[in-house]
C-alpha cells in the first residue's frame, strides 16, 4: 500500500495510542489507593520489557553495550517522567496531570534553543507564552499558591522532555526495538529498587490494580510504542505531534465520565490556553528541521 494511503489508517492508529494514554490517568490515580506508585510503575515496566522482548526477539541479536548505554539513559529520563507524574497523581486531579505533562511538549523546544544558543520562531516563543500562562491558571490558586501535586507533575514534564530530545538522538543510531526494551527494563528496575525500601508490597492485587496494570502494560506501554513504530513513518513529525495532544482532552473526559471531576472556569481557560500554546509551538516546529517528535511521549 502506497505512503499517501497510508496516512489515515496510521493516523487514525496514532489517535487510538493517544486516547489509550488519556484513559491511563484516571486508572492510575484509582489503583494508587491499593498500591504504592513506585511498586505500580516497577510492575507495569517489568512486565511491559518483558512483552516488547518478547515480540521483538527476533531483533535481540541487534543488542549491543552502545545500545545498552543509550538505552539507560532513556530510562533514566522516563523514571524521572513516569515518577513524578505517578506520584503526583495522588495529590491532585487526573485532568491537572494530564495538561502539565502534555507540557513537555513546549519544553522540548526550549531545550534545543538553549543547546543550539539560538532563539525559536516566534510563533513558538507565542506557544510558550500562551502554555505558561494556560499552567498558571490552571495550577495557581488565587492566593498565589501552587498545589503539591501540580509541582510534581511540572517536574515530570521536564523529565518527558528531556526524553524525548534524546530519543531523537539516538533512536537513528539504534535498533528501535532493542532501545525500547533497554529503556523500558531501566525504567522498571529503577523504580524496584527503591519500592522494595520505601513501600510495603501489596498483600493483593485487586480488580482496580490489576485493571490498570493490563491496560497500562499491555496497550499503554507495549503495544502503544509499536503501533507509533510502525505506523508514524506514514505521516509528518508534526502531525503526530497535533494528533497526541489530544492525549490531556482524552483525559479530562474520562476523569469527568468516571471519577466526576470538574474543571472551574479559570482551570478550563488554562487547559484551552495549554492546548493552543501546544499547538502554537508544534505547528512551527518544522522550522528547526529536526525531527524531535518521532518518538514522542514513550509512555
Amino acid at each position: 500500500m502506497a505512503p499517501n494511503s497510508m496516512r489515515p489508517k496510521a493516523e487514525l492508529y496514532l489517535l487510538g495510542v493517544a486516547f489509550i494514554w488519556g484513559t491511563t490517568f484516571v486508572l492510575v490515580k484509582a489503583a494508587l489507593y491499593y498500591i504504592g506508585p513506585l511498586t505500580f510503575l516497577a510492575i507495569r515496566f517489568i512486565l511491559a520489557a518483558a512483552f516488547i522482548g518478547f515480540v521483538s526477539r527476533q531483533h535481540l541479536p541487534m543488542m549491543n553495550w552502545t545500545t545498552f548505554k543509550s538505552g539507560l539513559i532513556l530510562g533514566l529520563f522516563l523514571i524521572i517522567g513516569y515518577g513524578f507524574q505517578t506520584i503526583g497523581l495522588q495529590y491532585t486531579s487526573a485532568s491537572n496531570a494530564a495538561f502539565i505533562t502534555g507540557l513537555s511538549v513546549v519544553i522540548v523546544p526550549i531545550i534545543i534553543s538553549i543547546y543550539t544558543l539560538k532563539l525559536p520562531p516566534w510563533g513558538t516563543i507565542l506557544g510558550i507564552i500562551t502554555a505558561s500562562t494556560g499552567l498558571f491558571l490552571l495550577s495557581v490558586t488565587a492566593a498565589l499558591e501552587i498545589s503539591f501535586g501540580d509541582l510534581l507533575e511540572l517536574i515530570c514534564a521536564f523529565g518527558f522532555a528531556f526524553q524525548i530530545v534524546m530519543v531523537s538522538y539516538y533512536s537513528s543510531r539504534h535498533n528501535p526495538a532493542c532501545l525500547a526494551l533497554v529503556q523500558t527494563l531501566t525504567t522498571g528496575v529503577g523504580c524496584l529498587i527503591p519500592a522494595l525500601f520505601l513501600e510495603p508490597w501489596p498483600p493483593l492485587i485487586n480488580a482496580v490494580v490489576l485493571q490498570a496494570l493490563i491496560i497500562t502494560v499491555v496497550f499503554a506501554t507495549a503495544l502503544a510504542y509499536l503501533i507509533q513504530n510502525v505506523m508514524q513513518p506514514y505521516t509528518t513529525p508534526t502531525r503526530t505531534a497535533v494528533i497526541f495532544i489530544t492525549e490531556p482532552l482524552f483525559a479530562a473526559a474520562f476523569a469527568h465520565m468516571w471519577a466526576g471531576e470538574y474543571l472551574t472556569t479559570r482551570a478550563l481557560w488554562g487547559c484551552l490556553l495549554i492546548i493552543a500554546g501546544m499547538l502554537l509551538t508544534e505547528l512551527n516546529f518544522s522550522f528547526f528541521r529536526l525531527s524531535l517528535l518521532r518518538k514522542i511521549y514513550t509512555r
